[in-house]
């Protein structure tokens, strides 16, 4: 064991003198580092983002603990040593950022973000990261998502599940505050008129959806409490009503991830829940520009409807398929300009379900030329009615296809089972992009559509003895295959009651 640790720190400092320059030369001079040579060369080669400790242990243990608190502390910035940013959004146009003070005074108005929620004994728990000033006992904050000011009746500090009551808290401490009605990402400030908002994390789109609802109609106020409760805690759980079904449908990051919060909201509210089919994002996307031109005209006595439109409806590029865009390139008065904003309303309102299968349309660009209205009988509603008819008349004329999420999916199992991985891989349709192994197990790197990876779980740990696990997470939306979307053409067209997928070909024609 003495000689393996002997062996693994002469590794380690190798390694960390590739990344900083001071270790770099002691290693060329062959001189042996000090422990506090070595764990500053860590220090600033993590500051630089140069290289990434990794210490492991267990909390159910207990195990492993002590040495990452030392770690956090011993290597990973101060707060006084990182430049966090703002964006103040009090203009109208783009939002500028504002370095922020790590000073810990009470020089500079309050800037925190509520990072993490909780339901605690007394209610919801908000976890702040204050980033300038100081917040004291009996302040009051404003949400400035919201606009809503509340008091700061009671300020703790968490120890795991202990509580301290503090009096203030300075820029770089993490504290806690009860009675606070927010969602996870606002920033709270001290003064009404600072429109200053932290820059949020990215939240990927969901891509996968599955009906839920409780088991038994009496839990049905429980399970709006959950629901209520896990959407603010957690931005990339959506939950909508979808009308047309008379369903609940949640929407997430994946099967494992809506599964969790179902068994959360039996466990923490003793409401047992039913979750449907799981339902894979797809998008309807266009494959060519097309042009359109569509007149909306109606006269029932009196004032009428009258709007005109004509431009082009192109497709973005793949690296852009979860977008749409509008581009205004209209001059003169033929579309007068506060009929913009209902055009765009429309578009908008177009994308939300497609002719085709009945998915939203994505990676799109409209781009308004030119147009006509009527003195007296253009209005709003004239050119949001024009803006879905001209979309109508896109799908009549113009290639359209299907897209689906694909994901990165990275398979570990001992090496005897690597053959049988790889076919499980190949026959979901995956495009395998690398492999490495290591000490008699291997690691196996995929882009696989989501829609093929249902019952995976089940499949890899039958096929390894229950040896093999895998992670996965969103890559990409890419065109599906042909089979898959003449399937999904036709489930729809039979939900409509209309037969066949014959007439939706004759939709695809170039």
């Amino acid at each position: 064991m003495r000689t393996e640790a002997i062996h693994r720190q002469e590794e380690l400092i190798e390694h960390v003198a590739n990344v900083d320059g001071v270790l770099g030369e002691m290693f060329l001079e062959e001189k042996k580092p000090s422990p506090d040579q070595l764990m500053a060369a860590v220090r600033r080669s993590c500051l630089q983002r140069k290289f990434t400790p990794v210490l492991v242990g267990t909390a159910l243990k207990n195990k492993g603990i002590q040495p990452l608190l030392d770690a956090v502390v011993s290597y990973l910035p101060y707060p006084s040593e990182v430049q966090n940013h703002a964006l103040d959004e009090s203009a109208e146009k783009e939002s500028r950022k504002v370095i922020l003070n790590p000073a810990r005074n009470d020089e500079n108005p309050v800037v925190s973000l509520a990072f993490k929620l909780e339901a605690g004994r007394f209610g919801q728990l908000t976890y702040l990261r204050m980033y300038q000033g100081c917040l004291r006992k009996g302040d009051y904050i404003w949400n400035t998502r919201t606009g809503k000011k509340t008091k700061v009746s009671r300020l703790v500090r968490m120890h795991s599940d202990e509580m301290e009551d503090v009096t203030e808290a300075f820029a770089g401490d993490i504290c806690a505050l009860f009675g606070i009605e927010c969602a996870s990402g606002d920033t709270f400030v001290n003064q009404p008129n600072l429109h200053l908002s932290m820059e949020s994390i990215f939240v990927p789109e969901p891509v996968i959806s599955m009906s839920l609802k409780p088991a038994h109609p009496k839990d049905l106020d429980n399970f709006s409490k959950a629901i209520n409760r896990f959407t603010r805690e957690d931005p990339t759980f959506r939950v909508y009503y979808d009308a047309d079904n008379k369903e609940t449908i949640a929407q997430g990051m994946g099967e494992l991830h809506l599964e969790i919060y179902a068994q959360r909201m039996g466990r923490e509210y003793g409401c047992q829940c039913v979750m449907g089919k799981p339902k894979v994002s797809f998008r309807e996307t266009l494959l060519q520009p097309v042009e359109f031109d569509y007149l909306h005209k109606k006269q029932s006595g009196g004032s009428g409807q009258y709007g005109r439109i004509i431009g082009i409806l192109e497709n973005l590029p793949p690296e852009d398929y979860t977008k749409v865009e509008f581009s205004d390139e209209t001059s003169g008065t033929n579309v007068p300009k506060p009929f913009i904003p209902a055009i765009k309303k429309g578009y908008m309102q177009a994308l939300e379900k497609g002719a085709l299968s009945g998915h939203k349309l994505s990676g799109l660009k409209l781009r308004l030329q030119d147009g006509d209205h009527h003195i007296v009988d253009s209005n709003e509603i004239s050119f949001i009615m024009a803006t879905h008819g001209a979309i109508k008349q896109c799908y009549e004329y113009g290639a359209w296809g299907l897209i689906e999420p694909v994901m990165t999916v990275e398979v570990t199992a001992p090496v005897e089972y690597q053959g049988a991985v790889m076919g499980q891989i190949n026959r979901r349709g995956g495009i395998i992009t690398g492999q490495d192994s290591s000490e008699g197990y291997f690691s196996l790197y995929a882009e696989v559509p989501l829609n093929d990876m249902f019952g995976y779980a089940t499949e890899l740990r039958s096929a390894t003895q229950g040896k093999g696990e895998f992670t996965m997470e969103y890559c990409r939306y890419a065109l599906c295959k042909p089979a898959v979307q003449e399937q999904l053409i036709r489930q729809y067209q039979e939900s409509l009651g209309q037969g066949t997928a014959s007439s939706s070909k004759k939709k695809q024609r170039s």
